[in-house]
């Protein structure tokens, strides 16, 4: 588990994988309204700065979440 952690709301949607990316970052938002939701290809290296505000979306080429989205 991380030691960082992000007060207030929801910071996982391990329900969410397997569904559509679009729709799985319109869920997140509107269950936790603080963070800015982003869809990225599984294969995009990120920052690996910690952002209580930011949940990217791992998605195939078919547009399908493929991790557990979370906060960070």
């Amino acid at each position: 588990m991380s030691s960082r952690s992000c007060s207030g709301g929801k910071s996982s949607w391990s329900e969410l994988n397997g569904i559509n990316g679009d729709l799985a970052a319109q869920i997140i938002e509107r269950e936790n309204t603080s963070v800015n939701a982003v869809v990225v290809s599984e294969n995009t290296l990120g920052t690996t700065d910690f952002n209580c505000f930011r949940v990217r979306v791992k998605v195939d080429s078919n547009g399908i979440v493929t991790s557990t989205p979370r906060i960070g």
